[in-house]
């Protein structure tokens, strides 16, 4: 059994997205109070304030805050545990100190098991039901359907999202037994031992003329800044405009990379990709030339390498087939 995460598109009537607008701000206000009492409780007390301590709270806690009651017990505690992460990145230093955020920026939250939601889909489009909400329309398609373990909901380009995993046993027949090895660049998205080459569609730069044009709208609307000045309606409509630009990009790039993943597996089973350390090519330019740097970081994140990289790996493992990594002087297209 695999564990896959399918999404599926949400349509609430204007009740129930008013409801789970407030119950997403109740999460970030939940979120940010657990991070306050860690800092506060280690500054002024010296006391280390674990996942466990502020869970075992939350009985009293939603006795004094009763708005938190229908939100479901399994809930919160995940919210909580996504704030024991953040702290757990700190203390390995793979990130920074964690932060407050603001509801407009917070996605949403999950249900780590079936208590609170249930979904009544056979993997084609169906309808989710969340405890103290009622039922809400899905639409979405999976490629493999199984059991459902958590659900996440999120809010993204004004839109909501259910996020299901699934345990499942994929199924991703090939048509070869044949073997190659891809090499990832710029100009050329893939070269192929086979001596074939697949061209970098390069979405972001076909939209990128239009990005700068609106963003150079916002710039002369009123933005929001820390003096509590909020941001005009036009300021508003001109970054909705450019998001809007930003996620069809996005998702163009992501329908282009399952395609080619999807035929790169279909004809070999066993592939050899190099081995890239995508963090360090694309870290933020310093001193000269730092407009050819940030070109080409752009030109490398536009083709997703690591995103690509990632489907190929998954999709040939559900085909019974073999990935490896081998440094890149190993691999001569």
């Amino acid at each position: 059994m695999a564990t896959k995460r399918i999404t599926f598109r949400l349509y609430p009537n204007k009740k129930q997205a008013n409801q789970l607008h407030q119950w997403r701000k109740l999460h970030c206000l939940l979120y940010n109070a657990c991070i306050a009492n860690r800092k506060t409780q280690y500054k002024q007390f010296g006391h280390t304030v674990d996942y466990f301590e502020q869970q075992n709270c939350l009985p009293e806690f939603k006795k004094v805050w009763e708005e938190y009651k229908p939100l479901g017990s399994q809930a919160l505690q995940a919210t909580i545990k996504r704030v024991d992460f953040a702290f757990q990145r700190f203390f390995k230093l793979k990130s920074g100190y964690p932060k407050f955020k603001a509801s407009r920026r917070y996605k949403g939250w999950t249900y780590p098991s079936l208590s609170g939601w249930s979904v009544e889909s056979s993997g084609h489009h169906g309808h989710l039901t969340l405890n103290n909400l009622g039922k809400i329309q899905i639409r979405g398609k999976a490629r493999d359907w199984g059991i459902p373990n958590s659900c996440t909901i999120i809010y993204k380009q004004e839109k909501w999202y259910a996020s299901i995993t699934v345990a499942c046993d994929p199924t991703r027949p090939t048509t070869d037994i044949g073997a190659i090895g891809l090499d990832f660049g710029v100009n050329h998205a893939i070269a192929t031992s086979n001596g074939d080459l697949i061209d970098n569609p390069r979405f972001l730069k076909q939209s990128q003329d239009k990005i700068k044009q609106l963003s150079k709208k916002s710039r002369r609307k009123r933005a929001p800044n820390k003096k509590k000045i909020k941001a005009s309606r036009r300021w508003l409509k001109a970054r909705k405009a450019v998001s809007k630009i930003q996620s069809k990009v996005a998702r163009q790039r992501q329908d282009w990379q399952h395609q080619i993943s999807s035929k790169i597996v279909s004809d070999n089973s066993l592939i050899a990709t190099e081995k890239l350390n995508l963090k360090e090519m694309t870290r933020k330019a310093k001193g000269k030339r730092k407009r050819q740097k940030t070109g080409l970081n752009r030109s490398i994140l536009d083709v997703g390498i690591g995103n690509l990289k990632s489907l190929i790996k998954y999709k040939v493992t559900e085909a019974g087939g073999f990935y490896i990594e081998v440094p890149t002087s190993k691999v001569k297209p």
